[in-house]
């Protein structure tokens, strides 16, 4: 779980707004620009959200997803955005070398990658009107953040301490990036949700958080929990391969980890 701090002093002025869908919060923070222009580009972000969780949803049987997955529906039949989603979820695949997986239970399962790129998507949208200097978007704890909050004022996001209820493990700072994500997968939230794509089980590690800072929340939330799957000691090396990305790992024992260039984010 990560949380958005803005500076307020001298930051311009912020429209903000949450919305329930995806079965989760999304917050939106909102820097300058003309107020009209930024609720317009909030209710067309907010409606995405919306028409993806429609369209991807594997709890709703009537999503073109589920119907996919059935066989009733090619992928050339559904929204382009299917073909899209796939895509990139095959990229995760293959960087990853199959910790990642879109498959669950046998079935398609694009929820790995859906709500990181659902969020990434929807501050793109919101960045785009004239005179926004900052867009923050929260999607259930995984935070995409374009551009700053104020003159000299980076974003700043707080990374809860899984083993510390309340607790932070660590402050992420945007200063000098025009775009930066944070994400986390762990067992504190929500128990131990991440499956284990090699066995089809429940992933067990001696992680209980990962959290991964990088341009892309899209990618950030994939190798996030593709890195929790596979341990602390492999997902470190893996990790550290990447380009554009550093990463908190914390184990059950309260030993933290870091790649090397994680300290330069941390303030």
């Amino acid at each position: 779980m990560t949380d958005t701090v803005a500076e307020s002093a001298a930051a311009p002025a912020a429209v903000r707004h949450a919305e329930e869908v995806m079965g989760t919060v999304f917050s939106f923070d909102v820097r300058g620009g003309e107020p009209q222009a930024v609720r317009a580009a909030l209710d067309e972000a907010v409606g995405s959200l919306h028409r993806v969780n429609e369209v991807f949803s594997t709890y709703r049987e009537d999503s073109q997803v589920s119907r996919m997955a059935r066989g009733e529906l090619t992928v050339g039949e559904c929204d382009p955005e299917v073909a899209e989603v796939l895509e990139l979820g095959a990229e995760a695949e293959r960087a990853s070398d199959g910790w990642f997986s879109m498959r669950y239970e046998g079935r398609l399962d694009p929820t790995g990658i859906v709500k990181g790129w659902a969020t990434e998507r929807a501050a793109r949208l919101i960045s785009g009107v004239p005179g926004v200097c900052g867009v923050s978007v929260n999607g259930g704890g995984d935070v995409q953040l374009l551009g700053v909050p104020g003159p000299e004022r980076p974003w700043r996001v707080g990374v809860s301490d899984p083993l510390r209820p309340g607790g932070l493990a660590a402050v992420v700072s945007a200063a000098g990036a025009d775009e930066l994500a944070v994400a986390t997968s762990g067992t504190a939230e929500r128990g131990a949700h991440i499956v284990d794509p090699r066995t089809g089980r429940s992933a067990v590690t001696d992680l209980v958080a990962v959290t991964v800072v990088a341009p892309r929340l899209t990618w950030a939330d994939c190798w996030a929990t593709a890195a929790f799957a596979m341990g602390s000691r492999e997902a470190l090396a893996w990790l550290e391969s990447l380009p554009d990305v550093e990463a908190l790992l914390i184990t059950a024992g309260d030993e933290v980890r870091c790649t090397g260039g994680l300290a330069r984010r941390l303030g």
